[in-house]
């Protein structure tokens, strides 16, 4: 069978346009099965909690389900690369947090890029931490920590969840701006670091204020400052470590990702119903509640603030020397 030249080159012409056409039309139907956003920390953490809000958020507004999945493991670098090698068709996001943007420095054999192969979608918002050390812990303000931290060096052991994650850098700037020396003692997720914290086994830790609110509101835990500039709404009469360390602050941001050449629709879409949602009084309050500051804008503004924390925490790790474990 032979098709007349013209009838051909119609044909021809309409596959061609095939590719171009799918995209936008699976954009326009997205998401028509369910979505895993994928968090690089145990169940339970600050990463995890507002990812859940946001979930449950997508999940009312797209008429799909949005299931968080926790990888943890490796600096959040199992669940990084894992969204790297899925399809980029919008079903597989990451939960970004910091150690994305610190992995790149710490890391040197890494198979991909985070600012390169993880195409931002939203920010979600900056949680302040909080100085917190054990009750029995003879300082009870950041001065008087400071000072004893200077009058036994090496004698405060530091709590974190892991090398790379912000609870453990922020104890490093601050070691690198106050000139202390303490000894970091990493545990596996936050959990485990507060059971250290509460136990005495360790003295102190930089813990977002999500997951350490219930236990400063119990007594169990007893807060020195915030890492913020401004007083936490939640905890207002906690002053900032800035206050008395020039030129410290520190916020986690948080947001989504998705695996890069992800069609803009799907971004553009996304983006418009997170930002909704950062909107919305009763879910800002429940963000507010956890004392986490919720942020708007674009994918493109959420980019730029990615690459200028990577650019920040790369100075430190380098001026501290930190290596990966």
């Amino acid at each position: 069978m032979t098709f007349p030249r013209r009838r051909f080159l119609h044909l021809a012409a309409a596959a061609a346009a095939l590719p171009a056409v799918s995209p936008t039309a699976s954009a326009l139907d997205y998401p028509a099965r369910p979505v895993r956003i994928i968090v690089g920390f145990p169940a339970g953490g600050t990463p995890d909690l507002f990812a859940r809000l946001i979930a449950e958020w997508l999940s009312q507004r797209l008429g799909q389900s949005f299931v968080v999945e926790n990888r943890p493991g490796a600096a959040t670098n199992i669940a990084t690369e894992l969204v790297v090698r899925s399809p980029p068709d919008g079903y597989t996001l990451l939960y970004v947090a910091t150690p994305n943007m610190t992995n790149g420095t710490l890391y040197h054999n890494l198979s991909f890029n985070f600012l390169r192969d993880i195409a931002p979608v939203a920010n979600v918002g900056g949680a302040p931490f909080v100085v917190v050390v054990n009750p029995a812990f003879p300082a009870r303000t950041l001065p008087a920590f400071i000072a004893y931290a200077k009058a036994y060096p090496g004698k405060i052991n530091i709590t974190s969840t892991g090398t790379g994650n912000l609870t453990y850098m922020a104890a490093e700037y601050f070691k690198m701006l106050t000139g202390t020396d303490m000894v970091q003692v990493p545990a596996r997720g936050e959990a485990a670091a507060q059971a250290d914290l509460i136990a005495g086994r360790v003295q102190v830790m930089f813990d977002p204020i999500p997951s350490s609110i219930g236990y400063l509101r119990a007594g169990t835990l007893h807060c020195l400052a915030v890492t913020a500039s401004q007083p936490a709404a939640v905890l207002p009469d906690l002053p900032p470590v800035g206050q008395f360390v020039p030129g410290y602050e520190v916020v986690g941001t948080t947001g989504i990702g998705a695996p890069k050449s992800t069609p803009g629709e799907i971004i553009t879409k996304l983006n418009k119903e997170i930002n909704a949602g950062l909107d919305d009084p009763k879910l800002r309050a429940r963000f507010d509640s956890l004392g986490s500051v919720t942020i708007t804008g674009s994918p493109a503004a959420f980019g730029k603030l990615l690459a200028s924390e990577t650019e920040k925490w790369a100075k430190v790790i380098k001026f501290a020397g930190i290596k990966s474990e």
